[in-house]
Protein backbone atom coordinates (compact mmCIF):
# COMPACT_ATOMS: atom_id res chain seq x y z
CA UNK A 1 0.00 0.00 0.00
CA UNK A 2 1.37 3.29 -0.87
CA UNK A 3 1.06 6.62 1.46
CA UNK A 4 1.16 9.91 0.02
CA UNK A 5 0.40 12.72 2.29
CA UNK A 6 -0.03 16.72 1.27
CA UNK A 7 -1.48 19.73 3.11
CA UNK A 8 -3.79 22.40 1.18
CA UNK A 9 -5.53 25.23 2.70
CA UNK A 10 -9.60 25.90 2.11
CA UNK A 11 -9.44 28.24 -0.78
CA UNK A 12 -11.15 27.78 -3.91
CA UNK A 13 -7.24 28.15 -5.67
CA UNK A 14 -6.27 25.50 -3.04
CA UNK A 15 -9.08 23.09 -3.39
CA UNK A 16 -8.56 23.22 -7.45
CA UNK A 17 -4.81 22.45 -6.66
CA UNK A 18 -6.13 19.63 -4.44
CA UNK A 19 -8.53 18.17 -7.67
CA UNK A 20 -5.33 18.46 -9.70
CA UNK A 21 -2.97 16.22 -7.24
CA UNK A 22 -5.72 13.93 -6.86
CA UNK A 23 -6.28 13.62 -10.52
CA UNK A 24 -2.38 13.00 -10.77
CA UNK A 25 -2.27 10.53 -8.01
CA UNK A 26 -5.46 8.94 -10.40
CA UNK A 27 -7.99 8.85 -7.13
CA UNK A 28 -11.26 8.08 -8.11
CA UNK A 29 -13.27 7.30 -4.61
CA UNK A 30 -12.53 10.39 -2.19
CA UNK A 31 -14.17 10.26 1.57
CA UNK A 32 -14.68 13.45 4.02
CA UNK A 33 -16.14 14.43 7.28
CA UNK A 34 -19.12 16.01 7.65
CA UNK A 35 -18.42 19.58 9.70
CA UNK A 36 -21.38 21.80 9.56
CA UNK A 37 -21.04 23.68 5.56
CA UNK A 38 -16.93 23.58 5.40
CA UNK A 39 -17.51 20.55 3.43
CA UNK A 40 -19.63 21.89 0.88
CA UNK A 41 -16.67 24.12 -1.18
CA UNK A 42 -14.98 20.73 -1.39
CA UNK A 43 -17.98 18.94 -1.83
CA UNK A 44 -19.00 21.58 -5.27
CA UNK A 45 -15.67 21.69 -7.06
CA UNK A 46 -14.51 17.89 -6.43
CA UNK A 47 -17.88 16.19 -7.48
CA UNK A 48 -17.15 15.99 -11.10
CA UNK A 49 -14.77 13.19 -12.18
CA UNK A 50 -14.93 11.29 -8.66
CA UNK A 51 -17.34 9.66 -6.30
CA UNK A 52 -16.91 11.72 -2.76
CA UNK A 53 -18.17 9.82 0.28
CA UNK A 54 -19.48 12.25 2.81
CA UNK A 55 -19.32 10.53 6.60
CA UNK A 56 -20.97 11.72 9.50
CA UNK A 57 -18.65 12.35 12.20
CA UNK A 58 -20.14 10.03 14.52
CA UNK A 59 -19.77 6.80 12.34
CA UNK A 60 -16.17 7.44 11.95
CA UNK A 61 -14.62 7.89 15.76
CA UNK A 62 -11.29 6.24 16.28
CA UNK A 63 -9.70 4.50 19.17
CA UNK A 64 -9.52 7.09 21.89
CA UNK A 65 -5.66 8.54 22.38
CA UNK A 66 -3.38 11.25 20.50
CA UNK A 67 -5.72 12.87 17.57
CA UNK A 68 -4.63 15.09 15.08
CA UNK A 69 -5.77 16.10 11.33
CA UNK A 70 -3.61 14.20 9.44
CA UNK A 71 -4.15 11.24 11.50
CA UNK A 72 -7.57 11.44 11.28
CA UNK A 73 -7.45 11.68 7.11
CA UNK A 74 -5.44 8.63 7.92
CA UNK A 75 -8.09 6.52 9.35
CA UNK A 76 -11.07 7.98 6.90
CA UNK A 77 -8.92 6.66 4.26
CA UNK A 78 -8.22 3.30 5.63
CA UNK A 79 -11.94 2.86 6.59
CA UNK A 80 -12.72 3.98 2.62
CA UNK A 81 -10.16 1.43 1.46
CA UNK A 82 -12.03 -1.17 3.30
CA UNK A 83 -15.34 -0.18 2.31
CA UNK A 84 -16.49 0.44 5.78
CA UNK A 85 -17.35 4.07 5.16
CA UNK A 86 -21.81 5.01 5.13
CA UNK A 87 -22.31 7.81 2.88
CA UNK A 88 -24.54 10.85 3.80
CA UNK A 89 -27.34 11.08 1.53
CA UNK A 90 -26.39 14.09 -0.87
CA UNK A 91 -29.34 15.10 -3.28
CA UNK A 92 -28.16 16.59 -6.75
CA UNK A 93 -26.70 20.16 -6.89
CA UNK A 94 -30.22 21.33 -8.58
CA UNK A 95 -31.74 20.70 -5.84
CA UNK A 96 -29.05 21.18 -3.62
CA UNK A 97 -29.12 25.10 -4.67
CA UNK A 98 -33.31 24.83 -3.97
CA UNK A 99 -32.79 23.48 -1.07
CA UNK A 100 -30.62 26.33 0.09
CA UNK A 101 -33.66 29.02 -1.18
CA UNK A 102 -36.38 26.77 0.79
CA UNK A 103 -34.66 26.76 3.96
CA UNK A 104 -33.66 30.59 3.67
CA UNK A 105 -37.43 30.91 3.28
CA UNK A 106 -38.40 28.69 6.25
CA UNK A 107 -35.44 31.69 7.98
CA UNK A 108 -37.70 34.32 7.42
CA UNK A 109 -40.83 32.39 8.54
CA UNK A 110 -39.64 32.11 11.90
CA UNK A 111 -38.54 35.97 11.70
CA UNK A 112 -41.73 36.92 10.92
CA UNK A 113 -43.22 35.01 13.31
CA UNK A 114 -40.69 36.53 16.01
CA UNK A 115 -41.78 40.22 14.65
CA UNK A 116 -45.72 39.50 15.28
CA UNK A 117 -44.75 38.38 18.67
CA UNK A 118 -43.19 41.47 18.73
CA UNK A 119 -46.22 43.47 17.68
CA UNK A 120 -48.38 41.45 19.75
CA UNK A 121 -46.14 42.63 23.04
CA UNK A 122 -46.10 46.36 21.91
CA UNK A 123 -50.16 46.28 21.58
CA UNK A 124 -50.19 44.86 24.77
CA UNK A 125 -48.26 47.15 26.42
CA UNK A 126 -50.27 49.86 25.15
CA UNK A 127 -53.42 47.42 26.81
CA UNK A 128 -54.61 47.18 23.39
CA UNK A 129 -56.31 43.78 23.77
CA UNK A 130 -56.94 42.87 19.71
CA UNK A 131 -55.80 39.56 20.10
CA UNK A 132 -58.79 38.44 22.80
CA UNK A 133 -61.35 39.53 20.09
CA UNK A 134 -59.62 39.28 16.80
CA UNK A 135 -58.40 35.65 15.84
CA UNK A 136 -55.93 37.10 13.41
CA UNK A 137 -54.67 40.44 14.58
CA UNK A 138 -52.83 40.97 11.19
CA UNK A 139 -56.17 39.95 8.60
CA UNK A 140 -57.65 42.75 6.98
CA UNK A 141 -59.75 44.22 9.85
CA UNK A 142 -56.68 43.88 12.32
CA UNK A 143 -53.88 45.73 10.15
CA UNK A 144 -56.20 48.55 9.31
CA UNK A 145 -56.61 48.87 13.01
CA UNK A 146 -53.50 48.77 13.74
CA UNK A 147 -52.51 51.21 11.05
CA UNK A 148 -55.55 53.65 12.23
CA UNK A 149 -53.58 53.59 15.79
CA UNK A 150 -50.20 54.60 14.03
CA UNK A 151 -51.81 57.49 12.45
CA UNK A 152 -53.07 58.54 15.78
CA UNK A 153 -56.37 57.62 16.32
CA UNK A 154 -57.65 55.81 19.62
CA UNK A 155 -61.37 56.49 19.58
CA UNK A 156 -62.48 52.81 20.42
CA UNK A 157 -65.79 53.65 18.46
CA UNK A 158 -63.91 54.96 15.14
CA UNK A 159 -61.41 52.13 15.62
CA UNK A 160 -63.98 49.42 15.78
CA UNK A 161 -65.87 50.55 12.98
CA UNK A 162 -62.70 49.35 10.75
CA UNK A 163 -63.76 45.57 11.43
CA UNK A 164 -64.96 43.48 8.66
CA UNK A 165 -66.91 40.17 7.97
CA UNK A 166 -68.19 38.24 11.23
CA UNK A 167 -65.60 40.41 13.21
CA UNK A 168 -68.46 42.77 13.20
CA UNK A 169 -70.62 40.69 15.50
CA UNK A 170 -68.16 41.97 18.46
CA UNK A 171 -68.38 45.48 18.08
CA UNK A 172 -69.26 45.47 21.90
CA UNK A 173 -66.34 43.57 22.83
CA UNK A 174 -63.53 45.14 20.09
CA UNK A 175 -64.86 49.02 21.68
CA UNK A 176 -63.58 47.40 24.73
CA UNK A 177 -60.64 45.67 23.85
CA UNK A 178 -59.48 48.23 21.86
CA UNK A 179 -59.17 51.22 24.30
CA UNK A 180 -55.56 51.78 25.73
CA UNK A 181 -53.02 54.12 26.41
CA UNK A 182 -50.69 54.58 22.72
CA UNK A 183 -47.98 56.54 23.22
CA UNK A 184 -45.86 58.54 20.33
CA UNK A 185 -43.03 55.83 20.87
CA UNK A 186 -45.74 53.02 20.71
CA UNK A 187 -46.79 54.18 17.22
CA UNK A 188 -43.23 54.39 16.02
CA UNK A 189 -42.57 50.65 17.17
CA UNK A 190 -45.79 49.46 15.16
CA UNK A 191 -44.50 51.32 12.19
CA UNK A 192 -41.21 49.71 12.17
CA UNK A 193 -42.77 46.14 13.02
CA UNK A 194 -45.25 46.59 9.96
CA UNK A 195 -42.54 47.52 7.49
CA UNK A 196 -40.59 44.78 8.55
CA UNK A 197 -43.11 42.04 7.99
CA UNK A 198 -44.23 43.48 4.83
CA UNK A 199 -40.60 43.54 4.23
CA UNK A 200 -40.13 39.75 5.23
CA UNK A 201 -43.32 38.44 3.49
CA UNK A 202 -41.86 39.75 0.44
CA UNK A 203 -38.83 38.31 0.09
CA UNK A 204 -40.46 34.88 1.16
CA UNK A 205 -42.49 35.44 -1.93
CA UNK A 206 -39.65 36.24 -4.23
CA UNK A 207 -37.97 33.05 -3.24
CA UNK A 208 -40.94 31.06 -3.28
CA UNK A 209 -40.99 31.85 -7.10
CA UNK A 210 -38.03 31.27 -7.62
CA UNK A 211 -37.79 27.76 -6.32
CA UNK A 212 -40.82 27.58 -8.41
CA UNK A 213 -39.17 28.42 -11.75
CA UNK A 214 -36.76 26.14 -11.00
CA UNK A 215 -39.11 23.18 -10.18
CA UNK A 216 -40.59 23.20 -13.86
CA UNK A 217 -38.55 20.64 -15.28
CA UNK A 218 -39.21 17.99 -12.29
CA UNK A 219 -43.37 19.08 -12.39
CA UNK A 220 -44.36 15.73 -13.02
CA UNK A 221 -42.75 14.82 -9.76
CA UNK A 222 -44.40 17.72 -8.06
CA UNK A 223 -47.71 16.99 -9.28
CA UNK A 224 -47.44 13.76 -8.12
CA UNK A 225 -47.12 14.83 -4.81
CA UNK A 226 -49.69 16.92 -4.67
CA UNK A 227 -52.01 13.80 -4.89
CA UNK A 228 -51.18 12.64 -1.79
CA UNK A 229 -54.05 14.38 0.96
CA UNK A 230 -52.36 16.94 2.86
CA UNK A 231 -49.15 17.73 0.63
CA UNK A 232 -49.48 21.18 -0.56
CA UNK A 233 -47.73 23.78 -2.89
CA UNK A 234 -44.69 24.17 -0.33
CA UNK A 235 -45.03 20.49 1.03
CA UNK A 236 -44.09 19.26 -2.11
CA UNK A 237 -41.52 22.04 -2.85
CA UNK A 238 -40.12 21.27 0.68
CA UNK A 239 -39.89 17.34 -0.49
CA UNK A 240 -38.59 17.83 -3.78
CA UNK A 241 -35.69 20.69 -2.48
CA UNK A 242 -34.73 18.20 0.50
CA UNK A 243 -34.98 14.41 -1.30
CA UNK A 244 -34.47 14.99 -4.72
CA UNK A 245 -36.07 13.03 -7.45
CA UNK A 246 -33.64 9.78 -7.34
CA UNK A 247 -34.12 8.01 -4.16
CA UNK A 248 -31.83 5.03 -4.97
CA UNK A 249 -29.78 5.49 -1.94
CA UNK A 250 -32.66 4.19 0.18
CA UNK A 251 -33.13 0.47 0.05
CA UNK A 252 -36.66 1.13 0.79
CA UNK A 253 -39.51 2.77 2.72
CA UNK A 254 -37.93 1.78 6.03
CA UNK A 255 -34.64 3.60 5.56
CA UNK A 256 -36.08 6.83 4.18
CA UNK A 257 -38.65 7.12 7.06
CA UNK A 258 -35.40 6.83 9.56
CA UNK A 259 -34.01 8.63 7.76
CA UNK A 260 -36.28 11.79 7.99
CA UNK A 261 -36.20 10.55 11.79
CA UNK A 262 -40.37 9.46 11.85
CA UNK A 263 -40.26 6.02 13.23
CA UNK A 264 -38.99 4.89 16.73
CA UNK A 265 -35.58 4.65 17.74
CA UNK A 266 -33.99 1.23 19.27
CA UNK A 267 -32.23 1.60 21.90
CA UNK A 268 -31.63 -2.55 23.73
CA UNK A 269 -29.12 -3.62 26.06
CA UNK A 270 -29.53 -7.48 27.82
CA UNK A 271 -32.22 -7.93 26.12
CA UNK A 272 -34.62 -4.98 26.96
CA UNK A 273 -35.78 -1.84 25.13
CA UNK A 274 -34.27 1.24 27.07
CA UNK A 275 -36.24 3.70 25.03
CA UNK A 276 -38.14 4.21 21.44
CA UNK A 277 -37.67 7.60 20.96
CA UNK A 278 -36.95 8.97 17.85
CA UNK A 279 -34.25 10.61 16.37
CA UNK A 280 -33.26 13.44 14.92
CA UNK A 281 -33.18 13.18 11.32
CA UNK A 282 -34.12 15.73 8.24
CA UNK A 283 -35.54 18.30 10.68
CA UNK A 284 -36.80 20.39 7.59
CA UNK A 285 -38.72 17.32 6.36
CA UNK A 286 -40.00 16.31 10.30
CA UNK A 287 -41.60 19.79 10.39
CA UNK A 288 -43.08 19.21 7.05
CA UNK A 289 -45.06 15.81 7.63
CA UNK A 290 -45.76 17.05 10.99
CA UNK A 291 -47.83 20.12 9.77
CA UNK A 292 -49.69 17.32 6.92
CA UNK A 293 -50.09 15.37 9.72
CA UNK A 294 -52.41 18.33 11.75
CA UNK A 295 -53.82 18.68 8.17
CA UNK A 296 -55.12 15.75 8.41
CA UNK A 297 -56.65 15.67 11.59
CA UNK A 298 -59.01 18.20 10.13
CA UNK A 299 -59.79 15.60 7.29
CA UNK A 300 -62.30 13.24 7.09
CA UNK A 301 -62.84 12.36 3.47
CA UNK A 302 -59.39 9.80 2.94
CA UNK A 303 -57.57 7.14 4.34
CA UNK A 304 -55.02 8.83 5.74
CA UNK A 305 -57.24 11.17 7.97
CA UNK A 306 -59.10 7.83 9.14
CA UNK A 307 -55.86 6.27 9.88
CA UNK A 308 -54.73 9.17 12.03
CA UNK A 309 -57.68 9.51 13.98
CA UNK A 310 -57.27 5.59 14.65
CA UNK A 311 -53.65 6.62 15.94
CA UNK A 312 -55.38 10.23 18.19
CA UNK A 313 -58.04 7.75 19.81
CA UNK A 314 -55.08 5.67 21.32
CA UNK A 315 -52.26 7.52 21.58
CA UNK A 316 -51.16 11.02 22.55
CA UNK A 317 -51.29 13.78 19.74
CA UNK A 318 -47.30 13.91 19.28
CA UNK A 319 -47.06 10.19 19.19
CA UNK A 320 -50.14 10.40 16.73
CA UNK A 321 -48.59 13.25 14.85
CA UNK A 322 -45.46 11.01 14.38
CA UNK A 323 -47.34 8.04 13.38
CA UNK A 324 -49.17 9.92 10.70
CA UNK A 325 -46.06 11.09 9.55
CA UNK A 326 -44.09 7.69 8.84
CA UNK A 327 -47.48 6.64 6.95
CA UNK A 328 -46.90 9.87 4.81
CA UNK A 329 -43.22 9.58 4.42
CA UNK A 330 -43.81 5.78 3.03
CA UNK A 331 -46.53 7.03 0.70
CA UNK A 332 -44.06 9.78 -0.77
CA UNK A 333 -41.14 7.51 -1.43
CA UNK A 334 -43.42 4.71 -3.70
CA UNK A 335 -45.00 7.77 -4.87
CA UNK A 336 -41.34 9.06 -6.08
CA UNK A 337 -39.90 6.03 -6.25
CA UNK A 338 -42.58 4.23 -8.77
CA UNK A 339 -43.60 7.64 -10.77
CA UNK A 340 -47.20 6.73 -9.92
CA UNK A 341 -49.90 9.12 -8.03
CA UNK A 342 -51.28 8.35 -4.86
CA UNK A 343 -54.29 6.18 -4.80
CA UNK A 344 -56.77 6.31 -1.80
CA UNK A 345 -58.68 3.65 -0.20
CA UNK A 346 -61.19 5.58 1.43
CA UNK A 347 -61.91 6.61 4.55
CA UNK A 348 -63.84 3.47 5.61
CA UNK A 349 -60.75 1.00 4.33
CA UNK A 350 -59.53 0.01 7.79
CA UNK A 351 -63.22 -0.79 9.09
CA UNK A 352 -63.93 -3.19 6.13
CA UNK A 353 -60.62 -4.16 6.93
CA UNK A 354 -61.67 -5.84 9.96
CA UNK A 355 -65.66 -5.73 10.11
CA UNK A 356 -65.80 -8.06 12.85
CA UNK A 357 -64.21 -6.24 15.66
CA UNK A 358 -65.25 -2.42 14.35
CA UNK A 359 -68.75 -4.37 14.98
CA UNK A 360 -67.46 -5.50 18.77
CA UNK A 361 -66.10 -1.54 19.09
CA UNK A 362 -69.35 0.23 17.92
CA UNK A 363 -71.65 -2.23 20.18
CA UNK A 364 -69.60 -2.01 23.25
CA UNK A 365 -69.44 1.97 22.92
CA UNK A 366 -73.61 1.59 22.68
CA UNK A 367 -73.69 -0.60 25.69
CA UNK A 368 -71.64 1.64 27.41
CA UNK A 369 -74.44 4.25 26.53
CA UNK A 370 -77.00 2.50 28.20
CA UNK A 371 -78.53 0.49 25.02
CA UNK A 372 -78.81 -2.67 24.09
CA UNK A 373 -77.91 -3.86 20.79
CA UNK A 374 -79.08 -6.61 18.78
CA UNK A 375 -77.96 -6.71 15.40
CA UNK A 376 -78.93 -8.36 12.06
CA UNK A 377 -77.61 -9.05 8.71
CA UNK A 378 -78.38 -6.87 6.24
CA UNK A 379 -80.09 -8.50 3.08
CA UNK A 380 -78.49 -7.00 0.06
CA UNK A 381 -80.49 -7.22 -3.66
CA UNK A 382 -79.40 -9.01 -6.53
CA UNK A 383 -80.32 -7.11 -9.59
Amino acid sequence: MQKSLRTFGTTTTDILALRDWVDAQQVTHLAMESTGIFWRPFYNLLEEGHTIILVNPHDIKTVPGRKTDVKDCEWIADLLRHGLLRPSFIPAKPFRDMRDLMRYRKSLVYMRTEEINRLQKVLETTNIKLASVATNVLGKSGREMIEALIDGKDDPESLASLAQGRLRTKLPQLQKALEGRVEPHHRLLLRQILAHIDFLEQQMQELLNEVEARMVPYKEFFDLLRTIPGIQLLTALTILSEVGTDLSSFPSSKHFASWIGVCPGNKESAGKRLSGKTTHGNVYLRASFAEVSWCLSRMKDNYLSSQHHRFARRMVKPKAAVASSHSVAVIVYHVLKKKKPYQDLGPTYLDTLDGERTKKQAMRRLEALGYEVNLSQKEVSVQ
